[in-house]
């Protein structure tokens, strides 16, 4: 009888503990980590992305759904290394339930892998755009709310070719999956109106000296297409400018961001006119757009005159898990299946456009043509001259078309009329 009593007394106890802590589970602090890239080449963007996630905690009292957001920032180096040592320190020590980020491509990919053996944790995407990250083989616990990188050259090609008059372009890109992404999305549009590659150069990533590169440019081509960004686009205009170069010049998209255009010198001046395109544009004038820009001047003066790409990323990334947390009442269900099934189904009515996951819970929505301009008070920004909606993963393409192009890489896709 003794040993009964003992055993009920013992279960009754593990209930009531157990209950408390399933209790607690769901109205104490939420944890969430941050991975985002504040060391080297990226340093400058990743700042920007921190911005970014204080303003949404910020407008959001640092609550959802009754539960107070508690974050947990780790730094990568951008090295898919960086990030997977980072996020373990997040889910395995610090115990985070929810992880936002990466910030650069490469290491996208290498969370989307870790996020597989992580099936309790849900994985939102910070801004990082390679390709693979949400095309091949994703992840049922790994969310994108921004477009990538082809997604954010939708359109460009075809302006350069029929508005700009450019026909032949060489391009320079970072050696790594983003901007093969990059490439690819301008490549598709630009061929597509009858443009021709005809040079691809690349660079490692983090390249402090571009002289044999700015020497073996042709001359015989309409423009040159950047696919750099950060540091790497602050030293390459520093060195082009110096060598005197004088090229049309077409941005990749973090080429123009405002992170570059805000940069120290005169070297950005060589930017202004330049076409571009990207998930935003700074003088949109969409209600929301000028709202949120409005709100992260107020809270960072000495932040840029609009908010990179790097801050919206995050900042749609974050408002993305609260407006989630919140509609779940703050119990993210079994497994986090609640959590994931709004996150899958959310329609986010974000400053830069509305935006929807498709079937592998990839962002679709809105891109912008750019041209770069000198604003009244000497700054540069990018100015609207083209809006393009919906913009999908495969382009407009069907799957069996954009599936025989191949995986973004230095030498995909093939320069063809049709795909």
């Amino acid at each position: 009888m003794k040993k009964t009593y003992l055993g009920t007394i013992s279960a009754l106890a593990l209930m009531t503990t157990g209950g408390m802590a399933f209790a607690d589970a769901h109205s104490g602090p939420l944890k969430v980590g941050i991975l985002v890239t504040l060391e080297g080449t990226y340093a400058v963007p990743g700042e920007d992305g921190v911005r970014g996630i204080k303003l949404a905690m910020e407008q959001a009292g640092n609550m959802a759904g009754g539960r107070e957001i508690e974050l947990t920032t780790v730094s990568t180096d951008t090295t898919p290394d960086s990030a997977v040592r980072g996020a373990r320190k997040l889910v395995e020590q610090d115990g985070v339930d929810i992880v936002i980020g990466p910030l650069s491509g490469s290491e996208g990919i290498a969370i989307r892998d870790y996020s597989k053996t992580q099936p309790d944790v849900t994985f939102i995407n910070g801004i990082s755009g390679a390709q693979e990250a949400t095309y091949v083989d994703p992840s049922e616990n790994f969310f994108r709310y921004n477009m990538e990188g082809a997604q954010w050259s939708a359109g460009l090609g075809d302006y350069v070719v029929n508005e700009k008059g450019y026909k032949t372009v060489a391009t320079i890109g970072e050696d790594y999956s983003f901007i093969y992404t990059q490439v690819l999305g301008f490549a598709i549009g630009f061929c597509q109106a009858g443009g021709e590659i005809t040079e691809r150069f690349w660079v490692p990533l983090g390249t402090k000296d571009f002289g044999s590169i700015i020497a073996s440019l042709p001359d015989d081509v309409d423009a040159i297409y950047l696919g750099l960004g950060g540091g790497d686009a602050v030293n390459f205009l520093n060195q082009y400018q110096q060598a005197g170069g004088e090229a049309n010049l077409i941005g990749g998209t973090i080429m123009v961001d405002g992170t570059v255009l805000n940069s120290k010198g005169s070297a950005k001046d060589a930017l202004i006119g330049v076409p571009s395109s990207g998930p935003q544009a700074d003088t949109y004038d969409g209600e929301k757009w000028v709202a949120y820009v409005d709100a992260y001047k107020e809270m960072f003066p000495d932040g840029f005159p609009t908010p990179s790409l790097f801050a919206t990323g995050y900042y749609n990334s974050t408002n993305a898990m609260l407006q989630c947390v919140e509609q779940v009442g703050g119990n993210l269900g079994e497994g986090q299946a609640d959590f994931r099934d709004c996150l899958k189904n959310l329609q986010l009515d974000a400053p830069n456009g509305m935006i929807t996951l498709d079937e592998n819970r990839q962002a679709i929505g809105t891109n912008f043509i750019t041209e770069v301009q000198e604003q009244p008070d000497g700054t540069l920004a990018n100015n609207v001259v083209n809006v393009v909606d919906g913009v999908d993963q495969r382009l407009g393409l069907s799957k069996e078309a954009f599936d025989a192009i191949g995986l973004p890489s230095r030498d995909a896709p093939e320069c063809k009329t049709s795909y």
